[in-house]
């Protein structure tokens, strides 16, 4: 009797754990990406692209790297290990196969105002010029990236806490006019903070509302400090940059692999300007001295993170909010999924961790994702490998970057900001879609550019939430109990396969989807009842034609029913719709009868339930 129930003590005690076992595996699978997509890596067809999309965003990183640090205000080494430390957290928690997280210009812009603020300049008159014990670095640029990196920790920690609350479901309100115009304005930002490179001029740092018209008012009223040098060799870097990124764009299906001309552009201008002694002969900017190797990590000072609030929640929500919409359009483009409240996760570890390693506040940039989609870029590997090169850098060739011009860098970080910047296109088809998006993108734009990116990032926001509020009592409400007279069950049969298909309105304000696999052999069709959609914004127009291209590329014909003449009218200047079959019809038996005459069914069957 003994044996026997220990016997049946063993299993209970066995099916009690099991579980558990399994879940905590598939928790880590679930938290920790890399573990789903590494052991089933294809080193035979990805390894090659992986490497040399690798190589060329290693160029990416180091570039933005040292230009994103002096934006900054913290001394270039200190972006270097910005462009290590995160890709390598985000190559393991994020699920972006497309996403680069490094130094952003934006996050870099916000911390800035954090450094200026409690380590300005003037303090470096007062400090002791005494090099510190970490790389040789004075205490006054290790005050500096305390700061910095203070904000990138507690930026780090509000991301975490916004996944633990789950917040990441609420990205709904982030709708693509508001990130369009607040990433469109903060790219202008950065722009105007180049200025003083590309022209070679000394401008004290201005901060505060309306920055953007106090630097160009400075630049004209000393517009004779001007240096020609560095405005001819900013003018010939940017025409060069644009050139070489447009032929590779043109002929990227004709040559497998694309000019690094950033490259070519940083080994060049360096060369010229160690044998010409530009920096001495015409006054030229350089780079300066890059230490070798990286320091022991070291905790933030913590003393100062009540006075970064504000900057850290800046860098939380706008670093976040650019990232998600790389990752959502990577996934969209390449077919698979991307969970919000992940990207949270990994995003915000990707700043508390580097952090304790002396790194800026970091987030995934378009100009490296551009990269990644142009070598054709396969997995995350791709950015592992560019932290093997960028780890060459810091340890043996960053020194021999101290003859590398300002005035080029700026110039190469401008030029990759074309992407954001030509967002202003999307003010046409605002208008033709929906004018109040077209307003939205307008405001959003000027509040940033008068302010901040988090402060037009805010007003976004709200401006969203308040059209929602003023045009939901325009809304069709359905009760559940008429729901049945709503509905229609369309049952058709075709060579012994049978197939149902419910047919309702769509509600107003959002749209799901519910996929199921079709009949094989079988033309299917799908109609939607648009009676419901009472309004509709660009956000919406881009899912109804979305569920209509996905349709079409699965062979399933897709009718439209009770479609206002301004849905059409949106739709169809939106997508490229097939011109040659009628999709939008008067109402739900139409297009019933379209199928019907179109398909020659033998027999088509229409039963409602009331």
């Amino acid at each position: 009797m003994t044996g026997a129930k220990r016997k049946k003590k063993n299993v209970l005690w066995s099916k009690m754990h099991t579980p558990h076992w399994e879940d905590f595996k598939q928790w880590c699978r679930k938290r920790l990406p890399i573990l789903e997509w590494a052991p089933h890596y294809n080193l035979k067809e990805n390894l090659l692209p992986d490497t040399v999309s690798g190589i060329m965003l290693a160029v990416q990183q180091v570039t933005q790297g040292l230009a994103f640090a002096i934006l900054s205000s913290v001394h270039p080494v200190f972006g270097l290990y910005g462009s290590l430390f995160p890709a390598i957290i985000y190559a393991m928690f994020g699920m972006g196969h497309h996403v680069a997280t490094g130094t952003f210009a934006l996050t870099s812009l916000i911390s800035a105002n954090a450094v200026e603020r409690l380590v300005p300049l003037s303090v470096q008159n007062l400090t002791t010029q005494s090099n510190t014990s970490v790389l040789g670095l004075s205490d006054f640029e290790m005050q500096r990236i305390g700061v910095a990196a203070a904000v990138s920790f507690l930026g780090g920690v509000i991301q975490v806490a916004m996944f633990v609350l789950q917040l990441g479901s609420a990205t709904f309100l982030l709708t693509e006019p508001v990130i369009s115009a607040m990433t469109t304005g903060a790219a202008t930002h950065v722009v105007t903070s180049q200025v003083k490179y590309l022209l070679g001029m000394k401008i004290p740092y201005i901060s505060g509302p309306l920055t953007f018209f106090y630097i160009y008012a400075y630049v004209f009223e000393n517009i004779k400090s001007v240096r020609l040098e560095a405005l001819l060799l900013s003018l010939l870097s940017i025409t060069v940059l644009v050139l070489v990124k447009e032929l590779n764009e043109q002929f990227k299906r004709k040559i497998k692999v694309v000019l690094p001309v950033d490259l070519v552009l940083i080994i060049a201008s360096s060369f010229a300007c160690y044998c010409t002694s530009m920096e001495k002969t015409y006054g030229l900017e350089v780079v300066g001295h890059i230490p070798k190797g990286i320091p022991p990590p070291r905790a933030p000072p913590m003393h100062v993170l009540s006075a970064v609030i504000t900057e850290a929640f800046g860098v939380a929500l706008v670093g976040y909010v650019a990232s998600l919409a790389l990752a959502q359009g990577s996934a969209k483009k390449f077919k698979y999924s991307v969970d919000d409240n992940q990207e949270l996760l990994a995003h915000g570890l990707s700043n508390v961790i580097p952090s304790f390693f002396f790194c800026i506040p970091s987030a995934a940039a378009m100009g490296r994702t551009a990269v990644l989609y142009s070598t054709r870029a396969k997995t995350q590997v791709a950015c592992l490998i560019s932290c093997i090169f960028v780890l060459l850098v810091i340890y043996a060739i960053g020194p021999l970057l101290y003859w590398l011009p300002m005035c080029v860098l700026a110039s190469i970080i401008v030029v990759g900001l074309k992407g954001m910047l030509i967002q202003f296109r999307d003010l046409k088809k605002y208008w033709n879609v929906d004018k109040i998006d077209w307003g939205i993108w307008v405001s959003t734009y000027v509040f940033t550019i008068c302010f901040a990116a988090n402060v037009g990032l805010l007003f976004g926001v709200v401006c969203t939430i308040a059209i929602m509020i003023a045009r939901f009592p325009r809304a069709k409400t359905l009760s559940i109990k008429n729901i049945k007279e709503m509905e229609f069950k369309v049952k058709t049969e075709v060579d012994g396969c049978e197939q149902n298909t419910l047919l309702s309105p769509l509600s107003n304000g959002n749209c799901s989807e519910e996929a199921s696999q079709p009949c094989q052999n079988e033309k299917c069709s799908l109609i939607l009842d648009c009676s419901g959609l009472t309004f509709f914004d660009y956000s919406g127009v881009s899912m109804l034609v979305e569920v209509y291209m996905d349709c079409k590329n699965q062979s399933v014909d897709v009718s439209l029913a009770h479609c206002t003449a301004s849905l059409i009218k949106a739709m169809k200047y939106h997508g490229n719709l097939d011109s040659e079959k009628p999709i939008f019809f008067e109402s739900v038996s139409a297009a019933i009868s379209n199928i019907h005459s179109n398909k020659n069914l033998s027999k088509l069957s229409d039963h409602s339930e009331v």
